[in-house]
């Protein structure tokens, strides 16, 4: 998924700087929403894994459980991820800090945030027998101590608080507290963001050699970073200009997590682009930041050079490159959002279609198993919406059915799943199960299988909350199996969609070819096209077969979330939105309490 290197007209589209996902300090640019392929692939082609926004997390504690008697207890904590097979992964541990039963430790210990998955976190607290001080910690035998307690937390729970601390009571290892107090820990998330200043410059070129021969070159730039190793890093690339020899291309914007500094060498390679992925080198110039801050500055040109006949030489060309624009700016990443006030508000849509098949049925897609074993509804429903609902205060969420008849007899394209009349909302991601159980007693299935009316609703609902809140950004999840009737009229509703704070993840279930639902989702580069012409702002669908997914390793829930923080950005920096200050976002929780 969002391979723009894909099709002939993905290639001619720019990869942003700076877009690691939500990866990295989580700086993900705004070019187009999507992360960095070529960085991406620079990575994978090595058999590294792609960057994660890092999380450094502090510890305190207060009140601990004395188990010294002529002293008081020497404590250390030690944090793991829980797995899903239950099992515990050490992330790291504290020093021990001596005497004390209200510590704050001064080693912080790292995670990777990954926003679509729920990360549980395990913290012990020990304490350290005075014959191990002068061990390293890491070498500890943790059984060889005295326990004083555990916590518990998933990890988005700490960076959707807006101090990005939480309190938790300790406990026994068997979840216990029993009459004994046992004290409290606090943990406190922070970004380890070396500078949340980027770059973002408009890059012109004149004069270049033409490297076709019946018209002029299709010109686009890349641009690498030079590592410690001599490695080039592509950083990002700008979209092709069609039949240029002087072209301009649209503004790229650089995190300084990419370029490293000012001074940094970067070099930045010309191309004509060929539809074949053969594309030919017009010219190349190695230049920092700093450098093409005094190109802006000076408005100068500098000469594009390229590899001449004699070996380990370079021949300067006539062509030369511009920087038409240069300022320094601000760059938020989407825990800056999260941890203001800003929140995800979860939408659900389920089909009921016949093609599902009956309910009753062992082989349908609606059945309902009473040995408790989910079925592919429920599971697309359980796996989104225990990520989501951490980003949602209230965790109130408008769900409802398409295709079905209804209990007066009509056939709906938007039905409240609950049977309401009034509202669509339901409580938490067990109020959407069981209002979606108890809708397969009172809705028979039918068709055909129409999206407009839902994502229309779903929108309204958006577009509404403008007018009094600037602070929500909305995720639909449209469950689905089958083909769609009214493809353009969809197509007609996501282009009205984009300008709006709006998300669409599809899970496509059962084993239905799900080919045109690709068109929806705008990865190959091509931007959604209404009837009348108008062009999508950006995308705003992400879809996955199930069955697809489920035969791999990646779960539904990361192929499903993975471009959201994404797109998220996108949208609060393409309308310069900003996080709210500490004392806005405190003053507004109070509100919603109060």
């Amino acid at each position: 998924m969002g391979n723009c290197f894909s099709d002939m007209e993905g290639g001619k589209q720019a990869v942003g700087a700076a877009q690691l996902r939500h990866t990295a300090s989580g700086t993900s640019n705004n070019n187009n929403g999507g992360h960095n392929d070529a960085v991406d692939f620079f990575y994978k082609s090595r058999g590294m894994h792609p960057l994660f926004t890092q999380i450094e997390l502090s510890l305190s504690a207060s009140n601990l459980v004395d188990r010294d008697y002529t002293s008081k207890s020497d404590p250390m904590a030690v944090v793991y991820a829980k797995k899903k097979d239950g099992k515990l992964e050490e992330l790291g541990r504290t020093e021990v800090i001596l005497n004390s039963l209200h510590p704050a430790w001064i080693e912080k210990v790292t995670i990777a945030f990954q926003f679509e998955i729920v990360q549980p976190l395990v913290f012990h607290v020990y304490d350290v027998d005075t014959k191990y001080h002068n061990i390293p910690v890491k070498t500890l035998k943790l059984k060889e101590q005295d326990f004083l307690g555990e916590a518990t937390c998933v990890l988005s729970e700490i960076v959707t608080k807006q101090s990005r601390s939480l309190t938790l009571n300790l406990h026994n290892k068997n979840g216990k507290t029993g009459l004994r107090n046992f004290g409290a820990l606090t943990i406190h998330a922070e970004e380890t963001v070396a500078s949340r200043s980027a770059v973002e410059m408009t890059f012109r070129c004149a004069h270049l050699d033409n490297k076709d021969v019946f018209s002029k070159s299709d010109p686009f730039l890349k641009i690498y970073r030079i590592v410690e190793s001599g490695d080039y890093v592509p950083i990002c690339k700008t979209e092709v200009v069609n039949n240029n020899l002087n072209p301009t291309w649209k503004p790229l914007c650089m995190s300084m997590h990419q370029f490293g500094s000012k001074d940094n060498p970067l070099i930045i390679e010309c191309f004509d682009f060929n539809s074949n992925g053969n594309h030919v080198l017009i010219g190349k110039i190695q230049k920092s930041v700093a450098d093409l801050e005094k190109l802006h500055k000076g408005r100068s040109g500098a000469n594009l050079t390229i590899a001449s006949s004699h070996v380990g030489h370079e021949k300067v060309l006539k062509g030369q490159l511009f920087v038409d624009q240069f300022c320094q700016k601000e760059q938020y990443s989407f825990l800056d959002y999260i941890s203001s006030g800003f929140e995800l508000n979860f939408m659900v849509a389920v089909d009921f279609t016949s093609s599902n098949g009956n309910p009753r049925n062992p082989e349908s897609l609606h059945y309902i198993d009473p040995s408790g074993r989910l079925n592919s509804y429920q599971r697309a429903i359980m796996e989104v919406g225990e990520v989501i609902q951490f980003y949602d205060s209230d965790k109130r969420f408008p769900a409802w059915g398409f295709g079905g008849r209804t209990f007066d007899g009509t056939i709906s394209h938007c039905f409240n799943l609950n049977g309401s009349a009034s509202s669509s909302e339901v409580e938490g991601v067990e109020g959407i199960m069981a209002a979606y159980s108890s809708a397969l007693h009172n809705v028979a299935l039918a068709g055909p299988t129409l999206f407009g009316q839902v994502i229309n609703t779903a929108a309204q609902i958006t577009g509404d909350s403008l007018s009094y809140n600037s602070n929500k950004y909305f995720v639909l999840l449209i469950i689905t199996d089958g083909v769609l009737t009214d493809l353009q009229e969809t197509k007609d509703a996501l282009v009205r969609a984009s300008d709006l704070p709006l998300s669409i993840l599809i899970v496509g279930v059962g084993g239905a070819d799900f080919r045109q639902m690709e068109v929806l989702d705008a990865d190959g580069g091509q931007r959604l096209e209404s009837s009348t012409g108008r062009v999508a702002t950006h995308d705003i669908v992400q879809f996955v077969p199930m069955q697809e997914v489920h035969s791999g390793q990646i779960s539904v829930v990361q192929a499903l979330l993975e471009e959201l923080p994404g797109q998220f950005l996108t949208y609060m920096r393409s309308r310069d939105i900003k996080p709210r200050s500490p004392h806005v976002a405190q003053t507004s929780a109070s509100l919603l309490i109060h």
